[in-house]
């Protein structure tokens, strides 16, 4: 989730993407759960707090929580009282999620999000509001979720998404350190080098060093991935952009974003609501 390397672009057809993406993420399943477990650094400090401001999950409410992963902000929502329906194309994941639930009653799915037809058929405004937590990013196509959402959540009812920032943390940005004698004094100053953003490109990468396959990020811009949302008849009434505070500790990985890049936010997180 914190960083990736920069792979080769892939130019297919979003089902081809779709298959890409889902092998992919069979394949790094148990890794992806070893080392995420029940949220890490990154996780627990930038992306939760955040996602559990604009959500405001409540007793009782009734969530969709789309591209569960697994199945760890399933687990945080059921902990807080919420009747969760967790989804994921990846049935690798959903296996692991479930193993992980310790008899949480959450309701596990195998369903891609990027059809249409299982995604309505959990029932026309069946939830209270939804979630997709660090997952637009690797989902082939998004207008049909964007969608089923519309007919799924309930008037009023809030979707939040958290995704990589595409304007400073996409497949084609470079972390970049720069030291400077400044009259005697050392100092270092990190930086984002930006060179490709408007355009939406699919390049392969890593969400966490070491994992087995790379797999496709689908990189869109904020009016593309928020377009998607407008287009599906949602509003936009919450945004976040989050970056670790200075003095954080460093992370172990050379120019991890944590402890260093206090000013420029890897992570943005946003609600949109289904308006009647």
């Amino acid at each position: 989730m914190p960083g990736r390397g920069v792979g080769t672009a892939l130019m297919a057809t979003s089902d081809e993407d779709n298959r890409k993406a889902l092998d992919a993420w069979n394949t790094n399943a148990r890794f992806w759960d070893e080392r995420m477990g029940e949220g890490n650094d990154f996780f627990n400090v930038l992306v939760w707090p955040a996602v559990e401001r604009l959500l405001q999950p409540r007793p009782g409410m009734r969530l969709l929580d789309v591209s569960c992963g697994n199945g760890l902000t399933s687990r945080r929502l059921a902990g807080l009282g919420a009747s969760v329906v967790a989804v994921d194309f990846s049935e690798e994941l959903i296996t692991l999620a479930r193993k992980r639930s310790h008899g949480q009653k959450i309701d596990y799915r195998v369903i891609d999000a990027t059809d249409r037809n299982a995604l309505v058929g959990l029932g026309e405004a069946t939830f209270e509001g939804a979630l997709c937590n660090m997952a637009l990013m690797d989902i082939a196509e998004v207008q049909t979720l964007m969608t089923a959402l519309a007919t799924l959540v309930q008037p009023g009812g809030p979707f939040v998404f958290s995704v990589l920032h595409p304007g400073f943390n996409n497949p084609s940005t470079v972390q970049l350190a720069e030291l400077e004698d400044c009259e005697g004094t050392f100092t270092t100053t990190y930086a984002v080098k930006v060179s490709r953003y408007l355009t939406s490109f699919t390049r392969l990468g890593a969400a966490m060093h070491g994992q087995p396959v790379a797999h496709p990020y689908f990189h869109r811009s904020l009016g593309t991935l928020l377009g998607a949302g407008f287009d599906a008849g949602l509003v936009l009434d919450g945004f976040e952009e989050r970056a670790f505070p200075p003095g954080h500790p460093e992370g172990t990985m050379p120019l991890s974003w944590s402890g260093r890049f206090s000013e420029i936010p890897p992570v943005l997180v946003a609600r949109m609501r289904r308006v009647g």
